[in-house]
């Protein structure tokens, strides 16, 4: 019986095919492959400065905590580059504990500094709090997932200015990207569109800019790095998951995916083509001070503080 070798090193047994490449690799090539790209998309998309301080957001998940270590070993090709791992609580029973553990051990076995920011402290309410008074005040038009985003882009970026980090970076992979792009082709929100990128535009002093160093990264393959690494991570879906509109959009694309490899690469690379076009068409947002909280807000009142209305 044949073995399939490697198609990088040629020399070692292949346990990964990548159907978008045809390529066949080994463990060692496959681990060093993503940590190259990683390096070569940051390269690409001007991600960092040499003394830039970055904020990791690491969740205990997998794509965040594989993020952690490969920006860890990044260090070595950036000495000046220093790292601060930030986690929010939303406070979430049952769930969020376990993330956290994970998170703090790594950080520890990594010498990366952890700062944790929670819903509790920044907003008075956690997020289970928060649902049960939204639904009995009537509100039922904003899921959870809807307030946790909004709630988690806020807390993630005070937890960068604590840190007094020069950018943010966050573990959203190929598949988190071009999902969030059809999700805002579909809802009609060129404004969304032309925003989302790999790296934010300086839009205000106190929006600290993120970066998107695996946006180029399948999901499949930044958890099977997790796993080749026999790292921790948090495997558990949040239980508020299965309310989200991007669960239909995901089982989509990955169907798309298995018949037609290469589908979410041609996505990512057809948006990235458009957004200058979009960029120059869509209105420049103007950001303001939000009249009640001090943060940058588009309108009067920021998007934080419209939805926490809804639970006061």
């Amino acid at each position: 019986m044949s073995v399939t070798v490697c198609t990088a090193c040629k020399s070692k047994p292949a346990f990964y095919y990548r159907p978008y490449s045809g390529e066949t690799l080994c463990k060692k090539c496959f681990t060093q492959s993503i940590e190259a790209k990683v390096r070569a998309i940051i390269t690409r998309y001007h991600m960092l400065k040499f003394d830039d301080h970055l904020a990791v957001a690491v969740s205990g998940g997998k794509d965040s905590i594989s993020l952690l270590y490969i920006l860890a070993k990044l260090r070595r090709f950036r000495p000046k580059t220093s790292l601060t791992a930030v986690t929010v609580d939303e406070g979430i029973k049952g769930y969020r504990d376990e993330a956290l553990e994970i998170a703090s051990a790594t950080c520890k076995k990594l010498n990366v500094p952890h700062h944790i920011v929670s819903f509790k402290d920044l907003f008075g309410f956690t997020l289970d709090e928060i649902m049960v008074k939204a639904r009995a005040n009537g509100q039922t038009e904003l899921t959870s997932c809807a307030y946790c985003g909004v709630l988690r882009r806020r807390a993630l970026n005070v937890a960068a200015r604590q840190v007094k980090a020069d950018k943010i970076a966050t573990a959203h992979t190929l598949d988190d990207e071009v999902q969030t792009m059809v999700m805002n082709m579909f809802r009609g929100d060129i404004m969304r569109l032309g925003k989302e990128k790999p790296v934010t535009s300086e839009v205000h002093p106190l929006l600290v800019r993120k970066i998107k160093p695996f946006c180029e990264i399948p999901e499949k393959e930044s958890a099977l790095y997790a796993y080749v690494k026999k790292m921790a991570f948090q495997d558990t879906p949040c239980p508020y998951a299965s309310e989200a509109q991007r669960n239909d959009i995901r089982a989509m694309l990955n169907n798309m995916e298995e018949k037609r490899a290469g589908t979410k690469f041609t996505v990512f690379k057809a948006f990235e083509r458009i957004r200058p076009a979009l960029e120059e068409t869509i209105k420049k947002e103007d950001f303001k001070t939000c009249r009640e909280c001090g943060e940058p807000a588009a309108l009067d009142l920021c998007k934080t503080c419209e939805m926490l209305r809804h639970v006061r």
